[in-house]
């Protein structure tokens, strides 16, 4: 048998009918899912120097087990000495088990060593069902190690769903184990 994530099994197996019990979907293929996860971050001081592109590209990759790609500026920006084509930024876009494998390592082990942790905010969600999270140091994943760190940066994770409300959004995010801060 293949290897199936934890998450994936347990979304087919108890998110699918939680979520229909709570929104009384028709149809399973109604029932919102995650798409995609997209880990980014902006590398301002990359303007000067090129190597911080390859130092965020690597840390990105080692986050998230997928290889990052840099991102380039699309127009020219003459205050910040900025030009069309250069690169100012890495992301990368988790599909399938990746995806799961990463959510889960992100929930069950790196946003617990948040220091003073107590949920995240349920503010970043877009409207469309989708939700963006920022993380200020990059630390906090198990697969950095601190002494190869050469300044501590933050990142973005998107979460992208088929939800059509941010109500249901977060009630997928919720069962699949995202802790949001209680009001």
């Amino acid at each position: 048998m293949a290897y199936l994530p934890r998450l994936k099994e347990e979304y087919k197996s108890r998110v699918v009918s939680a979520l229909t019990d709570e929104f009384g979907y028709k149809n399973v293929m109604q029932v919102p899912k995650l798409e995609r996860i997209v880990v980014s971050r902006g590398v301002g001081a990359a303007v000067a120097d090129k190597k911080l592109i390859d130092y965020s590209v690597d840390e990105l990759t080692n986050i998230t087990g997928q290889r990052a790609v840099a991102t380039i500026s699309k127009k020219d920006i003459a205050t910040f000495k900025l030009r069309k084509g250069m690169p100012i930024g890495a992301r990368v876009t988790l599909r399938g088990e990746r995806m799961y494998e990463f959510l889960d390592r992100l929930v069950t082990s790196s946003l617990p060593r948040v220091r003073d942790f107590n949920g995240i905010k349920a503010t970043g969600f877009d409207g469309r069902g989708n939700y963006s999270l920022g993380v200020t140091e990059q630390i906090i994943f198990p697969e950095i190690d601190i002494d190869k760190v050469k300044k501590i940066e933050g990142l973005n994770i998107t979460f992208v769903t088929s939800a059509e409300t941010d109500k249901e959004a977060k009630s997928l995010l919720t069962e699949l184990g995202l802790p949001f801060k209680k009001n």
